[in-house]
């Protein structure tokens, strides 16, 4: 990890900063441009958010709306809910369970719960363990705007085929959002320099961390 990151702070001075600027670009369209309505796949997973005490803000309640919307929609599809959380405490795919059956949701609603997982890369290997064979099949990846690029670009290395659904009708506007737009563009500047670093130089043992 500390040799990838020294990669990709090489490679954005010598760039002189265009290369971070290119994964901000790409963060931010792909924020602005994700639809709330997608068109197909089979299973739709959802990804948590920080919960403690079972709390959930406002950028988790805003997933969960949009999930239980989806949901009425289209009853047959499958929903995944990812996120672990910490020792003697709800998970975030319990607390995502818990308040889509108070949106609505029927308590046998066929949900399956992804609990172990501690961030955006586990939760997609894991979720990719569970469902097998359907990996196959696209997959819809429900999210806060910010965060739709890192759940995109991690799924497709993982080798899933994904359609990307925001939370929010628009990209709210303000300081905090673009805070995690910024740190959202460094993230994924890094895994992915990191990445195609780890494929050059044909380092198996690096790649399986992210494939």
């Amino acid at each position: 990890m500390l040799f990838t990151g020294l990669v990709t702070l090489a490679a954005c001075v010598l760039s002189v900063g265009l290369v971070y600027v290119g994964y901000l670009v790409h963060v931010v369209r792909t924020a602005r441009r994700a639809r709330c309505a997608p068109h197909e796949g089979s299973h739709l997973l959802l990804f948590g958010k920080h919960s403690p005490q079972g709390r959930v803000d406002g950028d988790f309640a805003a997933r969960l709306d949009r999930a239980a919307i989806l949901w009425r929609e289209h009853p047959t599809r499958r929903f995944v809910l990812l996120g672990g959380g910490a020792v003697g405490e709800l998970t975030e795919a319990e607390v995502a369970q818990r308040e889509l059956v108070a949106r609505g949701l029927s308590p046998d609603a066929p949900l399956q719960l992804e609990s172990r997982s501690r961030d955006t890369l586990q939760n997609l290997r894991n979720a990719r363990h569970m469902l097998g064979g359907a990996v196959r099949g696209r997959v819809i990846l429900l999210s806060s705007r910010y965060h739709l690029a890192r759940c995109g670009l991690i799924a497709r290395q993982l080798g899933f085929d994904v359609e990307l659904c925001a939370a929010e009708n628009s990209l709210p506007l303000g300081p905090g959002t673009l805070l995690r737009l910024v740190g959202e563009a460094a993230y994924i500047c890094w895994a992915d320099i990191g990445t195609r670093w780890a494929r050059f130089t044909h380092n198996d043992r690096m790649l399986a961390r992210v494939t």
